[in-house]
């Protein structure tokens, strides 16, 4: 009998058909991949599957029992990673584990061999907040919850966005270990090819229908206009003039942990500026630095003309935010969050009216422009976030891991915006976990420990350290951090 047996099942939202008709089954102990793009219906079918939606045509059975008679029994059996962050900020990471023990009447104890390969990389952090975590440990707490009440089947809804290349490695083969050894059952999406192909199978879901299920390397070579997009033709090479971001021996502290550790830097009109670093490196608080949102321990640092340490409410003024959390609201419809954006930042009822025009007709949103935010896909939330972060034609605007999640051909789009917003004269400072993005950008600079360990363009840093693309760089110098994960 296989492990998940799925039959006709079909699911819509009003006028969205989510699924259509999908059927596929998983063999016990088999490591599933579930891929497609974003809004293909891949969420909603883990969440009938966990019995957290009902179908409304078709059956469905998990480990033998019905999604709709059997749900108790279902829910005992299965472990679920969704693909927001599913733990509780306000708890401990001690506290989270226990939470999740006590939910499916076991102990820490009981359960602790199951997920010691994981939990045993941040068990030293036991005392720290959920919510103080870098993404990383965040994924890896998050793994050990789904797991701890030692489940059959093993749900995992990109379980790996927002994790450096390196930290997702090692999740994959801890994962890869833990279905050998144990013989659990995994159903995994991502939207990372390199992950795809460590699938057993793969079932491609394309709205609301499933096109094909094969091995990782038919499917990718039969839908590689989806998987493999063509790279952008041209790379742009930043020429502006002047500086929008200097920085000289920044240092910021907690305590006597220096998260970054006198930096220096500078990036010109125009360019893409590439932010690496493995999970904790100090990226985000550098960016907080630059965007006004911290202020530094020491050192000195210009954005757009402004002082990070006085000037800060300008810098604000001048810049545009994408974070890593969607920075949209959700309960209000496109157009709204537009016009609520470009009012913040002082736009005219006229000038809003016809950039609105423009902007929807470039992205293809003329359609959605009364639709609630909260009701699109992912790649759509992100192109829509990243246009009106630029709506108001900053000097610079700072992409906190702008495309994660997102599948391959929505991304290129993504990189499409980014590319004219450079041509403009946008300076564009992103950080980013993908390294094929890496290779898009004019210059980079990779931290490694709180420090900047290398800069230069892509070119350049591959025949500096002997590697034949950005992945092997970066996985060359990120093995080299000495402080884990804080």
């Amino acid at each position: 009998m296989n492990a998940i047996e799925v039959k006709n099942i079909c699911k819509s939202y009003g006028r969205v058909q989510a699924l259509d008709d999908v059927t596929l089954s998983v063999g016990r102990g088999e490591v599933f991949g579930l891929i497609g793009p974003d809004g293909s219906g891949k969420t909603s079918l883990y969440r009938i599957l966990c019995t957290l939606l009902l179908p409304e045509k078709g059956t469905a059975t998990v480990d033998g029992f019905d999604v709709v008679k059997q749900m108790k029994d279902i829910r005992r059996r299965v472990g679920y990673m969704p693909g927001r962050f599913s733990l509780y900020q306000d708890l401990t990471v001690e506290e989270n584990l226990q939470f999740f023990a006590t939910l499916f009447g076991t102990t820490v104890e009981e359960g602790y061999d199951t997920v010691r390969a994981i939990y045993s990389q941040i068990e030293r952090f036991k005392d720290r907040k959920a919510g103080a975590l870098s993404g990383g440990m965040k994924q890896k707490l998050a793994l050990s919850c789904a797991l701890i009440h030692q489940p059959s089947v093993l749900f995992l809804d990109e379980p790996t966005t927002g994790v450096d290349p390196v930290s997702r490695k090692e999740l994959w083969e801890m994962l890869l270990k833990i279905n050998e050894e144990r013989g659990i059952t995994m159903v995994v999406s991502t939207p990372y090819l390199d992950e795809v192909r460590r699938c057993g199978r793969v079932a491609f879901l394309d709205q609301g229908r499933i096109r094909g299920i094969d091995t990782p390397e038919r499917i990718l070579d039969e839908f590689k206009d989806v998987f493999n997009p063509a790279p952008l033709k041209s790379l742009h090479r930043g020429t502006g003039e002047g500086l929008v971001i200097e920085v000289e021996h920044l240092v910021k502290a907690f305590g006597t942990f220096r998260a970054v550790d006198d930096i220096s830097f500078t990036v010109k009109r125009g360019e893409i500026f590439g932010f690496l670093g493995a999970n904790g490196a100090g990226k985000t608080t550098a960016m907080h630095m630059l965007t006004g949102l911290n202020q530094p321990t020491s050192g000195t640092g210009r954005v757009v003309g402004y002082d990070i340490r006085t000037e800060y409410e300008q810098i604000k003024r001048h810049i545009g935010y994408m974070s890593q959390r969607f920075s949209l609201y959700e309960d209000l419809t496109v157009a709204e969050n537009i016009r609520l954006f470009a009012g913040i930042y002082g736009m005219s009822n006229r000038e809003i009216k016809e950039k609105t025009d423009q902007m929807l007709r470039q992205l293809k949103f003329e359609d959605h422009r009364d639709d609630l935010v909260g009701s699109l896909p992912l790649g759509w939330k992100q192109k829509l976030a990243f246009s009106i972060s630029i709506f108001h034609e900053p000097g610079v605007v700072f992409l906190d891991e702008p495309t994660g999640g997102v599948d391959p051909a929505t991304r290129r789009q993504f990189w499409e915006l980014i590319y004219d917003a450079a041509h403009r004269g946008i300076t564009v400072f992103v950080t980013t976990h993908y390294m094929d993005e890496a290779e898009y950008c004019d210059r980079i600079s990779i931290m490694v420990d709180g420090k900047i360990k290398a800069m230069g363009t892509p070119e350049e840093l591959k025949r500096e350290f002997n590697q034949p693309d950005m992945d092997h760089v970066f996985t060359y110098l990120a093995r080299q951090a000495k402080r884990i994960d804080n």
